[in-house]
């Protein structure tokens, strides 16, 4: 089961297939994609990625307690969905004009439409079990609620792509030690072949 990290790991994800995918046309180099907050426009850099919520996906059932090793259960992973804005950096350096800015945002949806999954053992090398694969895809929300994730951090709404990635499956730290079993006691009973 996925670790804590995997929030992380899925922010890093993104970015690097941005980054392998991008540069250098149509964004000069790597350091220009960054895992940002728009608050954060003072920094060079033109692509951010924003993870502004984190909701946990009750859609998806799990089981009670997960065996782990012989003589211990856990609480089973929660899933959750991941919600991404990818913006452009107003206030970069490189003088960004409006056919610019949709060249790179186009440049980025096709990227995300064509890397739109990762199975949580590729962001976890020491995962055992298989975990379904992180999809990502649109998120289904109103320009209402761009405006308002654009509003929530003081800023004018700008274009931007906004993504949910789910399942994330985060495991539980949360480990329950079973009783051993130490003495068994059996009877066996003997019917006899013939009435």
């Amino acid at each position: 089961m996925a670790d804590y990290p995997i929030i992380s790991d899925v922010s890093a994800y993104i970015v690097r297939v941005l980054r392998e995918k991008m540069c250098p046309e149509p964004i000069p180099s790597p350091n220009n994609i960054e895992i940002s907050s728009p608050l954060s426009q003072d920094v060079d850099y033109i692509v951010g990625l924003y993870l502004y919520d984190i909701v946990e996906d009750m859609q998806v059932s799990t089981p009670r307690f997960v065996e782990r090793g012989r003589a211990q259960l856990t609480r089973p992973p929660r899933p959750y969905a991941l919600y991404y804005m990818v913006f452009i950096n107003g206030s970069s350096q490189m003088g960004l004009k409006a056919p610019d800015i949709q060249k790179i945002i186009g440049r980025v949806a096709q990227i995300i439409n064509d890397n739109n999954s990762v199975r949580p053992s590729d962001l976890q090398a020491w995962l055992t079990t298989e975990e379904p694969p992180i999809v990502l895809s649109q998120a289904k929300i109103s320009l209402e609620e761009k405006v308002r994730v654009w509003q929530a951090i003081s800023k004018p709404y700008q274009i931007s792509l906004f993504y949910r990635a789910a399942p994330v499956y985060l495991s539980s730290a949360d480990i329950i030690e079973t009783p051993r079993v130490v003495d068994a006691s059996f009877t066996l009973h003997v019917t006899g072949e013939d009435q």
